[in-house]
């Protein structure tokens, strides 16, 4: 079966659209794209026209999760092989396409009701993508636009679907303690990659949230952008969830702020890229080895 090649775009249903806008743009760096009024607003992190989409809806979660190809005949491949194993995929419409900015797409649904679309040929803006705030720019390209760690509410379904549906590639597992307002309780989670290599792209963890989407996490080029970040959420009053800090499985350096929708963004940088020839799946027994303090 064809791979994925990376995630190459998020949808989110949002109850407070501006709110969303001063944190993605004013303070993290992004650059507003195309915008349909108080409805809808695209947000650009590289080249590509879009990589965020924020809609106006009171879901206040992760709508959907863009999932890309690099040709049209491998996205062809990997729908007839997902079709062959009963999973129920539909095409999505030209007038969603273009919206989603994409030459062809085909969606199915997850275990937590969370809709995945599989897509290629990504449109590119006309004009370079310029930030207001960072000194560089995002990690993107071929490892895609960042990652995502969902809430596995069914997590042995969301693992089997992370493998045998998505087909991604075991990077990791955490089983580790994790302190919350309620006490402490024992996360587990696992971590894949796509081909290209960004260390996770998905994540499931069996943790107590709300949401469908615990965190997404975006990447810059610059460590000092990721600090600037920091100071920027705490200027603007945006909920910082964990400080600064260090990952041992994926070697990134980040925090964590709390969007207006209440799932949490993940700021970060230097990032593992997964070399599959010698990699070895470990299992961690700390989310953080320094940092991220609550």
């Amino acid at each position: 079966m064809a791979e994925i090649s990376s995630l190459g775009y998020l949808g989110f249903g949002v109850s407070d659209l501006a709110r969303w806008e001063t944190l993605l743009v004013d303070v993290l760096g992004l650059q507003a794209g195309e915008r349909d009024g108080h409805r809808s607003l695209a947000l650009r992190m590289d080249d590509r026209m879009q990589r965020v989409v924020l809609e106006h809806d009171g879901c206040d979660d992760l709508s959907y999760a863009g999932w890309m190809f690099d040709t049209e005949a491998e996205l062809e491949d990997y729908v007839r092989a997902l079709a062959a194993k009963g999973l129920a995929v539909n095409v999505v419409g030209r007038e969603a396409t273009q919206r989603r900015c994409v030459e062809k797409a085909y969606a199915c649904m997850d275990p937590n009701g969370l809709r995945h679309e599989f897509a290629f040929g990504m449109k590119f803006a006309a004009e370079r993508f310029a930030s207001k705030v960072l000194n560089k720019g995002f990690v993107t390209g071929r490892l895609g636009m960042g990652h995502i760690l969902v809430a596995g509410r069914n997590y042995p379904a969301t693992l089997d679907f992370a493998r045998q549906i998505l087909g991604l590639r075991l990077s990791d597992y955490v089983r580790a303690p994790l302190e919350t307002p309620h006490g402490v309780v024992q996360v587990d989670a696992t971590f894949f990659h796509t081909v290209t290599g960004r260390h996770h792209s998905l994540a499931a963890a069996a943790v107590p949230f709300p949401k469908k989407l615990h965190h997404f996490m975006l990447e810059v080029e610059d460590f000092n952008d990721v600090g600037m970040a920091h100071d920027r959420c705490a200027k603007a009053g945006f909920p910082v969830a964990t400080g600064l800090g260090h990952h041992p499985n994926d070697q990134m350096f980040s925090f964590y702020v709390v969007t207006p929708s209440g799932v949490q963004l993940e700021f970060g940088h230097g990032g593992l890229v997964i070399d599959d020839r010698d990699w070895e799946v470990k299992t961690y027994s700390q989310l953080s080895d320094w940092g991220h303090i609550s």
